[in-house]
């Protein structure tokens, strides 16, 4: 069990410092909200923040931070002034991540920190207003209507318009990353390159001194300042990466190529080809400084803590460079050194356990350490194929997610037919199926399919043709709070339950809900005796913004569950994208009490 565990923890554990790399719109299923979620989403100033950096005669700077789950459509930036005949010159804006949607077709859109520049007219030094509109989504499915700040320009400290001054981004981290990158460096302390060495310094940092306080100051004199070093790092990167904005450069064929190498070289490794090491001449002069350091005391724990930090780093590269290529987009110093001092006590954390507890506490060496090392390449190889997956055809991505599968599944056995044990039967059974998986990508590949999760494309339109009829039909569409109004006191006074769709135009999580969700054959047959309304706020004037902040909302999509006696049902709220299952289930909730 306890090995179990261990595989568990460093499963989940590379994904989590991977999660900056990869990015797009979530599976419905996966992402698709539960409760009221409503508090899992930021007011739009929190989760964009524009910041005036510079003002010159010349130019005008602008800086958009994104916050982290939360990015920009790039062909929705608008920029002008008041005056409106002062002059400014056509936006300088760079180049976006490439995002395919089947609705909206390709679009431009910006993760993390984006720089504008806005030339200005020679001569025309007068002060103005310069006037910015912008508009974003959440990755886990809500968009917001597009929002519009007013920056005063030409004064002492240009600032937006009746507000403070402009301040640099709020940090970008919550107790929920601090909690995810712990559990990550606990995973990582389970890897070949670091368990191995956890006896070695327990021997040398507390010279028997097991047990009590004495060998729990001795322990964490030594995990402090190894934690403390890979805080540094994510401080500089926190720091220089927002500088370097390089989630915004690694949207370039010319870095994602080299960086999927990267992960497909680190995968090689774990596959047993090769071993990363320091070069000779520093571990070599990195052990000098260890074998020299007293043991047993505060000071040295302390040194060794140091340069051991130095001496696994190497071993964890490419998760260590995923995490920091996520804190990179955050452009947050003290966000960064959280989050990597939080991976840095999780990965010192199984020493505590020794101090405290002996070595009883950590599971013995065996086979299953080259277990974990194969997982650790298997997902290495699946962060190469999705960096790829964005200067790649969808057509040739699928067909490595098919190839990565059929590797796997060859791996576990899967054509291998001779006699095996329970466990080896369990693990060629899971190969069958990756087998067949990567059999359907092959196929759908060469049928013209790019999504991953449904390799063989969706049901055709004419098997869902009747449900969307019905599903249609009974809608009514309102733009205005009167129609709103009307709407929910007609269905008060016929005693008559009602659904509320928050749509939008300009809303891609919108379209997914009324294509897949809503005409799903279980959801109509639920809204039976329903009332069905659909406020569209695509023009997202003022009196439809007012009507959001009326229902607490940031921006649709949104799906309001009112029953006969025109209150709503506050604990059935969607906000952001649901599942049909899912919408199934709330709404017999609802039925069974109406």
């Amino acid at each position: 069990m306890r090995r179990l565990l261990c595989l568990l923890l460093l499963i989940l554990a590379l994904p989590a410092v991977g999660a900056g790399i990869l990015d797009g719109r979530p599976n419905s299923v996966l992402g698709g909200s539960t409760l009221d979620n409503s508090k899992d989403f930021l007011p739009v100033r929190e989760a964009f923040q524009l910041n005036l950096i510079d003002t010159t005669p010349e130019s005008i700077k602008l800086r958009f931070v994104a916050t982290e789950g939360y990015y920009l459509y790039r062909h929705r930036f608008q920029f002008r002034t008041e005056p409106a005949d002062i002059g400014l010159g056509a936006a300088q804006l760079p180049a976006g991540e490439q995002k395919h949607d089947e609705y909206f077709g390709d679009v431009e859109v910006y993760h993390g920190i984006v720089d504008v520049d806005l030339p200005r007219k020679p001569g025309d030094n007068r002060p103005f207003t310069l006037v910015v509109t912008y508009q974003g989504c959440a990755d886990k499915g809500l968009c917001y209507p597009p929002e519009t700040e007013r920056l005063s320009i030409g004064d002492a400290v240009a600032t937006p318009a009746g507000m403070p001054p402009a301040t640099q981004a709020a940090t970008g981290w919550d107790w929920k990353e601090l909690a995810l990158f712990f559990l990550a460096g606990i995973g990582l302390t389970f890897t070949p390159c670091v368990l191995p060495m956890l006896p070695i310094l327990s021997g040398v940092v507390l010279r028997g001194q097991v047990g009590g306080w004495r060998g729990f100051s001795l322990s964490l004199a030594y995990v402090l300042p190894m934690a403390i070093c890979f805080a540094a790092l994510g401080a500089l990167m926190g720091v220089f990466g927002a500088g370097l904005n390089l989630q915004a450069r690694l949207q370039s064929a010319w870095v994602l190529v080299p960086f999927s190498l990267f992960f497909v070289v680190f995968a090689i490794a774990m596959f047993g080809f090769f071993e990363l090491r320091l070069p000779y001449a520093i571990s070599s002069r990195l052990d000098r400084i260890a074998g020299r350091t007293e043991g047993g005391s505060l000071w040295g724990a302390a040194v060794l803590g140091v340069v051991s930090s130095l001496l696994v780093s190497p071993c964890v590269s490419a998760p260590l460079a995923g995490a920091l290529l996520y804190i990179s987009a955050s452009g947050d110093a003290l966000g960064g050194a959280l989050k990597l001092f939080a991976l840095g006590l999780g990965m010192g954390a199984p020493l505590l356990l020794i101090a405290t507890g002996g070595a009883t506490w950590l599971p013995r060496s065996g086979p299953w350490l080259l277990l974990v090392k194969n997982a650790i390449g298997i997902l290495l190889l699946a962060l190469a194929i999705a960096l790829l997956s964005r200067v790649l055809p969808g057509e040739i991505t699928l067909m490595l997610a098919g190839l990565l599968a059929a590797g796997v599944a060859l791996f576990l056995g899967a054509l291998e037919f001779t006699e095996k044990t329970t466990r080896q039967r369990l693990g060629q059974l899971f190969g069958l199926f990756l087998l067949v998986y990567a059999l359907t990508c092959w196929f759908g590949a060469w049928s013209g399919q790019t999504d991953p999760t449904r390799p063989l494309g969706r049901a055709q339109p004419s098997l869902i043709n009747d449900s969307r009829a019905v599903a249609s039909a009974g809608w009514q569409t309102i733009t205005t709070p009167a129609e709103l109004d009307r709407a929910l006191s007609d269905a008060k006074a016929n005693s008559q339950p009602l659904l509320l769709d928050w749509y939008a135009d300009w809303c891609i999580s919108c379209k997914v809900i009324e294509h897949e969700v809503l005409p799903d054959p279980g959801v109509v047959s639920q809204l039976k005796g329903y009332r069905l309304i659909r406020f569209d706020m695509t023009d997202s004037n003022a009196e439809q913004r007012a009507l959001l902040d009326r229902y607490k909302l940031f921006g649709p999509p949104a799906l309001l569950i009112f029953g006969k006696n025109g209150q709503e049902r506050a604990d059935l709220r969607v906000i952001g994208e649901i599942d049909a299952n899912d919408l199934v289930e709330r709404l017999i909730r609802a039925n069974d009490q109406i």
